[in-house]
């Protein structure tokens, strides 16, 4: 029989396991609630990036550099644009006034049921520049809403007298964006409209927005501050000079012509101050619209 000496040690053992078995539980809860801290840490930080890459900037294209190309289904081929969408004989467009007044006095669009079949004709616009001619030919079947502005802001004379206030002539992302009656990349005509081809070929969740495609050299292009179901298209637009890799979120809306394409080369040749975060900067070579003509 175990003497009461012996009984004390044992009970002092069975508390020395017990205190040491609650001490190895309590440095297991610390590790947890740290690894939980750091964990909560990381999610709220991969948020905030995510939020900052999709509000960044004004209405600007971001060079393919920073362009998501995570997309579980395979990018379109290169150089090849999805398809033309079958549209109605007519559609009718909205142009929601916008946050921001105009950066210049205009109107939207008065004209809001617009004819879109594939037999529209194409309407012809021509950009004299401080540099050379541009000449444009729009495109009502690809993207009537965006051609009705257009052609409607050209007409107020809201692109007369404006700069250019950024190109890039960077490998893979050369274009020269214009369209912003403050030259700063932040004004407007005060509406906004939805994008039109090709972000109408995909579904906002649809992952392969943001898998680059090509905008072909000799495309004109709606510039935008982000995908939302209203649209944030508004005045802002780039003219591209040479195959350029983006996200098919902005809206293609023409061609430029040949003596248009040479005219945009000079400029970006004579390169840029660098200064845009998105890629690209203000033209060192100035380009200015002395008038845009429709028709």
């Amino acid at each position: 029989m175990p003497s009461n000496e012996q009984r004390r040690a044992a009970a002092k053992r069975k508390l020395e396991r017990q205190l040491e078995r609650r001490a190895e539980q309590e440095k297991k809860r610390k590790r947890l609630v740290i690894a939980g801290s750091v964990l909560g840490v990381i999610v709220v930080a991969a948020a905030v990036t995510g939020v900052y890459f999709l509000t960044k900037g004004g209405d600007e294209p971001e060079s393919s550099a920073t362009a998501s190309s995570t997309s579980t289904k395979p990018p379109q081929t290169p150089g090849v644009l999805p398809a033309v969408p079958a549209r109605p004989a007519s559609v009718t467009c909205a142009y929601p006034v916008g946050a921001e007044p105009a950066s210049k006095p205009v109107a939207p669009p008065s004209v809001t049921s617009v004819t879109s079949g594939p037999d529209t004709p194409t309407t012809k616009v021509t950009i004299d520049s401080t540099q050379g001619p541009i000449g444009l030919e729009l495109d009502s079947a690809q993207s009537p809403c965006t051609v009705n502005s257009f052609v409607s802001l050209a007409q107020q004379g809201y692109f007369d007298g404006t700069s250019c206030h950024r190109v890039s002539a960077q490998p893979g992302f050369e274009m020269l964006q214009c369209g912003d009656p403050t030259a700063t990349g932040t004004g407007g005509p005060g509406y906004a409209f939805a994008n039109e081809y090709p972000t109408d070929q995909y579904e906002a969740t649809d992952p392969a927005l943001n898998s680059p495609l090509t905008y072909q050299r000799g495309v004109v292009a709606m510039a935008n501050s982000g995908l939302t179901p209203e649209g944030t298209n508004g005045s802002q637009f780039f003219l591209v000079f040479g195959d350029t890799k983006l996200p098919p979120k902005y809206t293609i809306f023409g061609t430029i012509d040949e003596a248009g394409l040479q005219t945009l080369q000079k400029v970006g040749a004579a390169g840029d101050d660098g200064s845009m975060s998105a890629g690209g900067g203000k033209p060192n070579m100035p380009i200015s619209f002395n008038t845009v003509n429709v028709g």
